[in-house]
């Protein structure tokens, strides 16, 4: 019996997030839905670099919108997000904290720009209940850009180990 999928990722400046997650996506024909607060974050890069670290540090969960599916229905979630003080995005925590892991399979996924901290182990802790499922962290240029320093092959290894999960 095949398990049905769901990519939930948030991403906020290049899109780096966003577009490890359409890969993964399409490689097993997932579902696809964009995490996204109520209140949107500063366009400013570096304003939105202090309100990320004082809510990291706070250990904030901003409001979130519904995501438009019903995740009971879905026995594998994968979970992406860019690294914020080397740790899940808050509105990626608030997510976290929404759903009910119980029986189902995490797949966590993270963009960072060369530090990527205890993130997808965060993830993966914060999906109590849960068992893991293929991991991976994806490094883009270290000056915030959307040049991808971790090798494709890399990355369509684990959209196969993600697929095989699914059979």
């Amino acid at each position: 019996m095949s398990k049905n999928i769901l990519v939930a990722y948030y991403s906020w400046s290049n899109g780096n997030t966003e577009k490890i997650a359409e890969q993964l996506a399409r490689a097993c024909g997932a579902d696809i839905a964009r995490i996204e607060t109520v209140k949107p974050y500063p366009k400013d890069y570096d304003t939105t670099v202090q309100q990320a670290q004082d809510e990291v540090n706070a250990g904030f969960e901003p409001r979130i919108e519904s995501l438009g599916f019903d995740l009971a229905g879905y026995d594998v979630i994968a979970v992406g997000t860019p690294t914020w003080w080397y740790t899940m995005a808050p509105a990626v925590k608030t997510f976290m904290s929404s759903v009910d892991w119980t029986g189902k399979t995490v797949v966590a996924f993270a963009t960072n720009a060369g530090w990527s901290g205890s993130t997808v182990a965060d993830i993966e802790k914060a999906a109590n209940g849960a068992a893991a499922g293929p991991s991976l962290e994806v490094t883009f240029d270290s000056a915030g850009g959307s040049g991808q320093k971790t090798s494709q092959a890399e990355v369509d290894a684990w959209t196969k180990a993600v697929e095989k999960l699914l059979r």
